[in-house]
């Protein structure tokens, strides 16, 4: 499922453009995932939404129940005893062509790129995610990463100051949240109240 060694992440700056992208709705991410399906079998809820047509014709409805505390026709797919996703089939997604927007959008070196480990209920996430590593070919992709990782640490560090509910818990919102808000740090340190108001706006 996992091996050992590194693995490339390809170029920072046109992952994080092509991440930002997929996020937007843009695009889907596109992660050099080889035989790995840990993220597939780690017990994961996949939020799928109303728009989301092609998923949901592709889905068992016994599989999906609502989402809690979002408006109707958002659903959630769980996953079964072995923390695995129902749909996962001899190794391999036996919907891939017509997986929810959450799977498309995934991609695990987002957790290298904030420096933020998975949270301690995934290890088949971390062990892949820990492999990963970023090309710089200018400094500008040098400077991006360390952007990404000064967010995360600034948004953990200050937690407590910060708009209650605005830091995440789950290690995975925390890392994407990351991306959201690097910007603010390509030229130093912001102060909390700045990052206060970017969080409040987003």
């Amino acid at each position: 499922m996992t091996g050992s060694g590194e693995l490339a992440a390809g170029e920072f700056g046109s992952w994080l453009g092509a991440l930002q992208e997929a996020l937007r709705g843009e695009g889907d991410t596109d992660v050099p995932c080889g035989s790995c399906v840990a993220c597939c079998s780690s017990a994961q809820f996949i939020h799928i939404g109303p728009d989301e047509r092609d998923a949901l014709a592709h889905i068992p409805a016994e599989l999906v129940f609502p989402a809690p505390r979002l408006p109707r026709g958002h659903v959630l797919m769980g996953y079964d005893e072995h923390g695995r996703c129902p749909l996962l089939i001899d190794g391999e997604c036996s919907i891939y062509a017509h997986r929810p927007r959450t799977c498309r959008v995934y991609d695990c070196r987002v957790f290298a790129a904030a420096g933020i480990e998975p949270d301690d209920d995934k290890p088949l996430i971390a062990a892949q995610a820990v492999r990963w590593r970023f090309d710089y070919p200018g400094e500008r992709d040098e400077v991006l990463h360390a952007a990404m990782r000064a967010t995360a640490a600034f948004v953990q560090r200050h937690r407590a100051e910060l708009p209650e509910g605005s830091v995440p818990l789950a290690a995975t919102a925390r890392a994407v949240q990351a991306v959201a808000l690097h910007e603010l740090f390509t030229h130093g340190e912001p102060t909390v109240q700045a990052v206060a108001v970017e969080l409040r706006q987003g």
